[in-house]
């Protein structure tokens, strides 16, 4: 198989974690005899230090054009003080905005092995953690309209969370799907309705298409509730469904519990075969440069797009599976205790794929 993939190495650690998941995704190659172009775009700070702009089209032309995205991380303190549509994380909501893809999946998973590095009392860990994060993805509050205004006090900001039925009823739908391929069939719908409009519309279009899922165990929570519910009782969920900022903060919660941020995956999808692959982490500048952090989040996330976007299921699962394997050995990079470098990680996982 031939594909083109764009790769957005980005700021801080991204250039290191990109390349850690090249490096698996040449195993792969390798062993079954498959071939990746790969075609490199600046973004981020990366970028405004080449062009002055966070997402250069032409960098948003390029993925329009490849089968699939990999991203690195953008920002870092040397872009802090830009303006405001001038800072590298405006790329990334440009981004996902220009590509249409409304759908932020991150699977959180305790690996066996990682069971004693979770935060989590060592009975809870044990219960186990295997769950869908389904975070809408272009709409709430990072879209909606805000500005400064004068008020009562003097002045003051507003950000507007402004969601419409047709974009709950998407996403929606897709966690449903999501959740009739999964062995529990339990979903389990965030927000903050006994507060919010637009929680209160998210929640009655949520029951709505619940409906065509009859096989599906539905459920809603509020959003304080889930937050406590993630460290008492992780083992409970199955797919969560959330607004955007819901579930921006609260898969980083549940990264916490399985280890490390360093490794979770997600990938960024919409209607079609295209998808923006990332691990969930942003760019760590006081690492970066000095090749210890995880490449694991982005090296799952090369297994997402491989499974999602190409429609190799096999080939991703021995990437999860090299993966599993190298930290059964005990091998751990810097976040999780260990001493082992991110090129190093990225050397073993890749000799696993050609072996497991």
């Amino acid at each position: 198989m031939k594909k083109t993939i764009a790769v957005l190495r980005g700021d801080g650690i991204g250039p290191e974690i990109i390349d850690a998941a090249l490096m698996v995704l040449g195993a792969i190659e390798q062993r079954f005899s498959h071939q990746f172009n790969y075609h490199s775009l600046a973004i981020g700070g990366e970028a405004l230090d080449k062009t002055g702009a966070p997402l250069p089209e032409d960098t948003l032309e390029g993925c329009k054009k490849a089968d699939a995205a990999l991203l690195g991380a953008v920002g870092g303190p040397k872009w802090e003080k830009n303006v405001p549509h001038l800072r590298p994380e405006k790329a990334l909501l440009a981004l996902r905005q220009g590509l249409n893809v409304f759908a932020n999946l991150r699977p959180a998973v305790l690996f066996d092995s990682l069971v004693p590095s979770s935060p989590l009392r060592a009975d809870i860990a044990k219960k186990g953690i295997d769950m869908m994060i389904v975070r809408e993805l272009t709409g709430g509050i990072y879209f909606g309209k805000r500005g400064y205004r004068d008020g009562p006090f003097g002045q003051e900001a507003f950000d507007t969370e402004i969601y419409s039925i047709m974009e709950v009823e998407r996403i929606a739908k897709l966690a449903f799907d999501i959740a009739s391929r999964r062995e529990r069939k339990k979903l389990v719908s965030v927000d903050k309705a006994n507060v919010l409009d637009s929680s209160k519309l998210w929640r009655k279009t949520v029951d709505k298409i619940a409906q065509l899922y009859p096989n599906i165990q539905c459920e809603h929570m509020l959003v304080d509730n889930c937050a406590m519910q993630l460290v008492r009782n992780p083992s409970q969920f199955d797919v969560l469904l959330m607004p955007n900022m819901f579930g921006d903060i609260l898969s980083d919660e549940a990264s916490a519990i399985t280890g490390s941020i360093g490794l979770l995956p997600s990938s960024s999808i919409g209607s079609g075969k295209f998808g923006l692959y990332e691990p969930i982490h942003g760019s760590a500048p006081d690492i970066a440069g000095k090749n210890i952090a995880n490449p694991i989040g982005t090296i799952l996330s090369a297994g997402m797009m491989l499974s999602n976007s190409f429609g190799l299921h096999k080939e991703a699962k021995v990437i999860d599976d090299a993966v599993k394997a190298v930290l059964a050995k005990g091998l751990r990079t810097a976040d999780l205790g260990g001493k082992i470098s991110c090129s190093k990680m990225a050397e073993e996982i890749s000799l696993k794929v050609l072996t497991v």
